[in-house]
């Protein structure tokens, strides 16, 4: 689609009228610094000549898909590493509508207007590394990962970048956005829901970054010098790719004199219960997150093998990662395979609707999620996206019980 700035008023019209979207939205980015401050800033001052800016030129929108937007910042359409007025020029030749996503549809709305204007201002100057702890691997959303546009349009919102490697470990990780949403009981057709399910609204008012894949054996001996894994090679697999298992909550996350444990090693975290749950559901409120098919989740347990291995299908044993479809934000194995360590202490979720909740003070068990690949009881019902379970943080013979990292940008 070409979309050119003559096509219903004149220049010098849109020219005003972007100025004052300018001004609105440059107002909105700056109070939105209150946030935890993404990589790329605003500069202090934005100084824009419209009259000098060529926004005549024929550009075709589809020739600057989000897609294309690999290890640059949000903004930079040229991909010459800087927001600057040739990317300006660019986007206000693409001004109306679009494909959805086309390049300079940062919300992913099917229109280029003012609230993109607003994006790329907020961007506005050198794009840098993206985070100091991590490699950029792509800025925007891949539409084929994060289906939901709603979402996409969260993760640059953002401002930071969506997936990244964690330069220590060699961990990909992707950006779980900012949300709201209920939390609790999300019964399948054949299993019910327990009395600490309790459904109440959570709010998590910062993004923060999830692996996409359960930590593995291999990312787990490069960091520690040993495999405490039951499946692991020679006995079961060759490949060291399934997900680390037998480790401790404390292994984890918790220094002694003579241990350093895997947190303190290489500046991860655990996620909180509210964040993995969130992360989870990718946006369901089913017992079962997205799969293909099955957009807005399921009930339907006989469909849990396209998304995890069960006790149906695992043979009792973990599998490697990622063998499974992945939900809506793009992780795999949230439920199946191995259980996951979260931070929180178990407990019953604090009455009422809820900001960044961490869980109980004080406990005796750490809250472990997502189920597993064996066939005990537990097990089976732990393949629910709002299951809980728990252990003593030294518990180190529950089984497939592994975890997935978690960071603060």
């Amino acid at each position: 689609m070409n979309n050119t700035t003559d096509k219903s008023f004149s220049r010098h019209a849109l020219a005003n009228t972007v100025r004052l979207a300018a001004i609105a939205a440059t107002c909105l980015t700056m109070s939105a610094l209150a946030l935890p401050k993404p990589p790329i800033a605003p500069p202090n001052e934005i100084i824009l000549n419209i009259d000098s800016i060529d926004t005549t030129a024929s550009i075709d929108s589809s020739a600057y898909t989000q897609s294309n937007l690999v290890s640059v910042c949000v903004g930079d359409i040229n991909l010459d590493h800087v927001v600057d007025s040739a990317d300006l020029g660019s986007l206000l030749g693409l001004y109306g509508p679009c494909q959805s996503g086309a390049g300079g549809d940062f919300n992913f709305d099917a229109v280029i207007d003012s609230s993109d204007l607003g994006t790329m201002l907020g961007n506005y100057g050198p794009c840098t590394a993206g985070l100091e702890w991590a490699t950029v691997l792509q800025w925007n959303p891949d539409p084929a990962m994060v289906p939901d546009a709603a979402v996409r349009a969260k993760i640059v919102d953002s401002g930071f970048p969506w997936r990244v490697l964690h330069t220590g470990t060699g961990i990909e990780m992707l950006l779980i956005p900012a949300s709201t949403f209920n939390m609790g009981c999300s019964a399948s057709n054949s299993y019910g829901c327990y009395d600490d399910e309790t459904n109440h609204q959570v709010t998590l008012s910062n993004a923060f970054y999830l692996g996409k894949t359960e930590v593995t054996q291999a990312q787990w001996l490069a960091t520690m010098g040993s495999n405490p894994s039951q499946f692991q090679p020679p006995n079961h697999t060759l490949d060291t790719n399934r997900p680390v298992s037998e480790v401790t909550w404390n292994d984890i996350a918790t220094d002694t004199a003579t241990y350093q444990c895997f947190n303190s090693k290489t500046g991860l975290r655990l996620a909180t219960e509210a964040e993995w749950e969130y992360a989870c559901r990718g946006d369901t409120t089913t017992a079962f997150h997205s799969m293909p098919g099955y957009p807005n989740g399921t009930n339907d347990d006989s469909l849990l093998g396209n998304i995890a291995w069960n006790y149906n299908n695992s043979g009792s044993i973990t599998h490697a990662v990622a063998g499974k479809a992945a939900n809506a934000f793009g992780l795999y194995d949230m439920l199946g395979n191995a259980w996951e360590w979260c931070n929180d202490w178990s407990g019953s979720y604090a009455a009422g609707n809820a900001t960044d909740p961490a869980g109980p003070a004080t406990g005796s068990n750490r809250v472990i999620r997502g189920g597993a690949c064996g066939g005990n009881y537990y097990t089976r019902l732990g393949c629910r996206s709002s299951y809980r379970y728990g252990s003593f943080p030294d518990d180190r013979f529950l089984g497939a019980v592994g975890f997935r990292a978690a960071k603060t940008p």
